[in-house]
């Protein structure tokens, strides 16, 4: 016979039809790769990681944790039609596209490329001695074969303190990037008696990532790398955090 936690993991990450979902997925059960210059963890499937269980989240299709080693990085290569969001957590990467853009992107930026109908970039840390780690997050668009463009914002820690900013959008709204997709990111710091909530509308998901520290989802403990994915709930709680620092998405049902 099942315990009652036994049971209620089962019931947690398996829908029920009609009913609200939430979804604890732990960090270690994430794919990963280490080719040697570049350590990565897959939270959907990617390259060479295949589980046909976690091939995106609504219109969110890739979310990569990276770490590059001092003096390495990603040499020319192209991307078409996805929406591109790098956040930097230490370290900094160096960005040079074929439209033109040769920029440095350090922890706390948001930088946006719309990849359109094709762009061709490069992704390089030039540190010495510093691992640059950052994550590179994929968006389906909602229209295909635009303009390539490009996106950077500086989001200092004060306005992300306490709180859930908003730092990628469809519409810009309060100063985030334009990402052409129908999907919004937040980016949020929690600590001590803090918390935040976000509403989700009737028909979309939701999805948390822990960057790191701790933090409790909706009553559920979760540790740096952990995610809790959410549908057909009426809202994200964030709370009891430790030194927290999350990304939430409100993406497509």
């Amino acid at each position: 016979m099942l315990s009652r936690k036994a049971i209620r993991n089962v019931l947690q990450s398996t829908p029920q039809k009609g009913s609200a979902m939430l979804t604890l997925r732990k960090s270690a059960d994430r794919g990963y790769a280490d080719h040697g210059w570049l350590k990565s963890f897959h939270s959907f499937s990617f390259a060479g990681y295949h589980d046909p269980r976690h091939m995106g989240w609504g219109n969110l299709r890739v979310i990569n944790e990276d770490r590059i080693a001092p003096g390495t990085g990603f040499g020319t290569h192209g991307h078409r039609d996805m929406e591109i969001i790098s956040y930097v957590i230490s370290g900094e990467l160096a960005h040079k596209d074929s439209m033109g853009n040769v920029k440095g992107i350090p922890p706390g930026d948001v930088q946006r490329m719309s990849a359109g109908r094709g762009v061709m970039h490069s992704e390089f840390n030039h540190a010495p001695n510093d691992t640059t780690h950052f994550f590179q997050i994929w968006i389906e668009p909602n229209v295909t074969g635009i303009e390539p463009g490009y996106e950077q914002k500086t989001f200092a820690a004060s306005q992300k303190s306490g709180r859930l900013r908003l730092v990628a959008s469809p519409d810009a709204a309060e100063g985030s990037v334009l990402i052409h997709a129908d999907a919004r990111m937040y980016s949020g710091l929690l600590d001590g008696g803090q918390s935040a909530a976000l509403p989700l509308a009737p028909g979309r998901k939701g999805y948390v990532h822990l960057v790191r520290g701790a933090l409790e989802v909706n009553g559920l403990h979760i540790t740096a790398g952990d995610a809790a994915l959410f549908d057909g709930e009426q809202s994200v709680q964030l709370s009891q955090g430790r030194d927290a620092e999350v990304l939430v998405f409100d993406v497509m049902g």
